[in-house]
């Protein structure tokens, strides 16, 4: 029997068998939580669980809801299981005893998204669907193209014209079909699911698919198992992520509470969402103590995090207020400013990776977090996705003289 048995909607709740349905909540368009068969899969142990020799998210394929896709000895094995630091200055910048960055720049296209794209094309492969599309700012469409391409599938890509060229040119390096749409990150969303409904693609959209959560749910277990698992320390963790389209914090908010339901956590972390104030609208929700999610004008300068409707906001939000957790606000000065302070400890983080840092530095000014808290600090994208960007952060290099004098004038 599969250990995949259905779905449930998060807004009313109704289960639909796995065949019922495909994206959303067919009564209320409610985003759909993946459900396993959480009893069979308590009768494994934890070493069968885990899959050692698999240096990848697929060491935890016993708790996803796909089969094996195959793909050996291509990037689609190498999504996932991402490296974990611990960067004293920065504890000691921020007056914390216990920091980690869990740095996701080391995935196959440099960013968070491979997680979906890897799970999500398991399952296109499963039912067999010969075109995926999605829409993006772009990294997720360069995870769907490069893993994509990696094992021979189709893709295509609706991008907004105003995304970072270094991320486009990662789209048509990987030979997939892209759409540049005269508009923003909603606009090709809202074109992107037209066309998988007029041409029968399937629809990789992020908060829209619900294995794309499943996915980056994957991320949970890792910082469970690099991080919490053989831990000593007493107090409860938490976890800051950078939320735009919401779906990467509600995901990871599932990862863990998989974990709490078979038993092998006993809370779940506390979970912060970081959003620029220019691109605010789940925070403003969190704010006003309301689930109702207005849309804004988002105008922010990390891209990855810039939407106007969050379509997995409702979870993102829950992801804080059933946690513990909080929503945190940011100026996108800060934003850039974090860029170069993680630098300074070897991190190289896009504009979106670096808001998690700068909401965690925002957190302890405000006394949400103390000395005591452990935190683990997401790094979604590498900080090659905007060059742009990090040259802001870093400032110009001086010009000189090619003479020792003019060195040792520097100097």
């Amino acid at each position: 029997m599969s250990k995949f048995t259905g779905y449930r909607c998060s807004v009313c709740a109704a289960n639909y068998g796995p065949d019922e349905v495909t994206y959303t909540c067919p009564v209320d368009g409610g985003n759909l939580d993946v459900l396993l068969d959480y009893e069979g899969i308590k009768e494994l142990s934890v070493d069968d669980l885990i899959l050692q020799d698999e240096p990848s998210l697929w060491r935890y394929l016993p708790l996803l809801p796909v089969s094996n896709p195959g793909g050996y000895g291509t990037p689609l094995r190498a999504a996932g299981w991402t490296p974990v630091f611990s960067p004293t200055p920065l504890e000691e910048k921020l007056g914390l005893k216990n920091l980690w960055i869990k740095d996701e720049s080391s995935n196959p296209t440099a960013s968070f998204k491979d997680r979906a794209s890897a799970v999500l094309l398991a399952r296109a492969r499963e039912i067999e669907a010969e075109i995926v599309v999605t829409a993006s700012t772009g990294n997720a469409g360069a995870a769907l193209a490069g893993l994509a391409a990696a094992v021979g599938h189709k893709a295509v890509i609706f991008a907004p014209k105003t995304a970072p060229p270094a991320k486009i040119a990662q789209l048509q390096v990987f030979g997939a079909k892209v759409l540049l749409v005269d508009g923003n990150y909603d606009a090709a969303f809202d074109l992107s699911v037209q066309a998988s409904k007029e041409f029968g693609w399937y629809c990789r959209n992020t908060g829209y698919n619900p294995f794309t959560a499943e996915g980056k749910k994957t991320a949970a277990f890792e910082i469970w198992e690099q991080v919490m698992k053989d831990s000593s320390i007493e107090h409860q963790f938490s976890i800051f992520v950078s939320v735009g389209d919401g779906n990467i914090i509600s995901g990871i908010h599932k990862g863990f509470k998989d974990l709490l339901e078979l038993g092998l956590i006993e809370a779940v972390p506390r979970i912060f969402g970081v959003q620029s104030d220019e691109s605010a609208a789940i925070a403003n929700a969190f704010n006003a103590g309301s689930e109702e999610i207005k849309p804004v004008s988002a105008t922010t300068r990390a891209d990855s995090i810039s939407v106007d409707m969050p379509r997995d906001g409702l979870r993102a939000l829950r992801a804080a207020t059933q946690t513990g957790g909080a929503y945190v606000l940011v100026p996108d000065s800060e934003i850039i400013a974090s860029i170069a302070e993680l630098g300074k400890v070897g991190i190289f983080a896009e504009p979106a990776g670096a808001t998690s840092y700068a909401g965690l530095a925002k957190a302890v000014s405000d006394g949400l977090i103390g000395p005591d808290d452990p935190v683990v600090v997401m790094n979604t994208g590498s900080g090659l996705k905007d060059v742009k960007a990090a040259m802001q952060a870093a400032g110009e290099a001086p010009i000189i003289e090619p003479t020792i004098e003019a060195v040792k004038q520097f100097l």
